[in-house]
């Protein structure tokens, strides 16, 4: 089935890593580089999943997560941190402010697998060459 996934993430590279997987995945990937654009995308779009980078421009990962959860009607929405800073103290703080889970990046494929199918129910289990 296919999901809509929104990935928060201001460095392309990463962005792209994870639309590679995502579509291989068979999923839709919608992107924000920062905060408020990311915002916009969940009140619009409803995505049926979240990947959060923590440590971006504007709103952080922090406060976007916190907003997302403390409205009712996007409360449902599962996030998931995606971040190279995977210190106790950043996951304490995220799991306070609401995020489901936690990967270090750089993720692996089936790291990112095992998210899919714990969050959502799916993944194609597609072997990456």
């Amino acid at each position: 089935m296919k999901r809509r996934i929104l990935y928060v993430e201001d460095n392309p590279n990463n962005a792209l890593l994870v639309r590679r997987i995502l579509s291989a995945e068979g999923h839709e990937m919608l992107e924000a580089a920062d905060g408020e654009v990311g915002w916009n995308i969940v009140v619009n779009e409803r995505p049926d999943f979240i990947f959060m980078d923590l440590l971006i421009p504007g709103i952080d990962g922090f406060e976007l997560t916190r907003k997302i959860k403390s409205t009712p009607e996007l409360s449902h929405i599962p996030i998931v941190v995606l971040t190279a800073y995977g210190n106790p103290e950043l996951k304490s703080k995220a799991e306070e402010v609401g995020c489901d889970g936690f990967l270090n990046k750089p993720a692996t494929i089936p790291e990112i697998q095992a998210v899919l199918r714990q969050f959502l129910g799916t993944s194609n289990k597609v072997a990456y060459l």
